[in-house]
């Protein structure tokens, strides 16, 4: 029988915030590390929500990798500053990112094209911190999978600790099938630890892609992990949970995801109930579709609390 990779957890904007992480890693678990959504400058400055959100403090518990979004060393350079502030050395630099608003002005996989951009930013990165572990998360391509190979000779040469690539280009967004030829072609010329993310919905989807590409370092998982937050640990248990467990963790974690945010947010139950209601977009997709509605339709508290037992039953 071969052996389980380690999952990491996947960062996706609004949804894998450090109250989220935490709860998730406290009820579920099954993760070996979590990466922030990307840290980046706005404005000149980096938000003060993004600083709160990376801080040791508000994610105990957690093995937390910070990743940072720029177009440009500048730009990179501030938001490395505030992570070695904040204690950490492993650093992931996205490539990756698809939102057309970024990409068009040379953020995430809207660099790809441009290779002297690219190679700009990671050797700046590498030379000017020896003392910082950095990893790249990227995508195919933004117009074509021929970007990332061009790239490749030069990732080769740099000391990345590991590359995590989704096999769509960014130009795709989330649409349309993940290329896999694309993918192996990588994998082939790839002499660094490569990590897999894309459309893993199901323990059985990850032993495919671990069976198919069997030096994978790792897998990556967003929204199969939004969706199923005990898809990790059921891969690694090597069975699935029973209903009433997982009843009973789905419950424990709604809760304390609730009461933590309850405690964090200052404008009021208006402003907790639309943040609650985020935290249902994903999650359960098969769960009763009744409750589910009612969930999304509830404009009080008392409402949104009686559709979520509902559900949850």
């Amino acid at each position: 029988m071969q052996s389980t990779l380690p999952i990491h957890f996947a960062p996706l904007q609004g949804y894998t915030e450090a109250i989220y992480r935490q709860a998730h890693a406290r009820i579920f678990g099954g993760v070996e590390s979590y990466y922030t959504p990307f840290v980046r400058v706005e404005h000149g400055e980096i938000r003060k929500k993004d600083m709160r959100e990376i801080t040791l403090e508000n994610n105990r518990g957690v093995q937390l990798i910070p990743q940072l979004i720029a177009p440009d060393v500048d730009k990179m350079e501030l938001i490395i500053a505030l992570f070695i502030e904040k204690g950490y050395k492993n650093v992931d630099i996205n490539l990756g990112c698809p939102f057309p608003l970024l990409a068009k002005r040379h953020n995430g996989s809207g660099m790809l094209p441009y290779p002297e951009e690219v190679r700009e930013l990671l050797t700046a990165a590498i030379k000017n911190h020896p003392d910082l572990q950095f990893s790249v998360k990227m995508r195919l391509g933004w117009e074509n999978p021929e970007e990332s190979l061009a790239l490749l000779p030069f990732l080769n040469e740099l000391p990345l600790t590991h590359i995590i690539m989704h096999p769509r280009l960014g130009k795709q967004q989330y649409k349309g099938e993940v290329d896999l030829k694309g993918f192996e072609a990588f994998y082939n010329e790839c002499s660094h630890p490569l990590i897999y993310n894309g459309d893993l919905l199901t323990v059985e989807d990850i032993q495919t892609i671990s069976e198919r590409f069997p030096r994978l370092a790792g897998i990556m998982i967003g929204r199969g992990l939004l969706a199923n937050p005990a898809l990790a640990l059921e891969y690694q248990q090597g069975h699935p949970l029973s209903e009433k467990d997982m009843q009973e963790r789905l419950r424990l974690f709604h809760a304390d995801v609730f009461a933590q945010y309850g405690n964090l947010l200052e404008g009021g139950d208006k402003q907790l109930l639309t943040k609650m209601k985020n935290f249902w977009e994903y999650l359960m997709p098969d769960g009763d579709r009744k409750a589910k509605k009612a969930i999304h339709k509830s404009n009080k508290l008392e409402t949104y609390q009686a559709a979520v037992r509902s559900l949850l039953g």
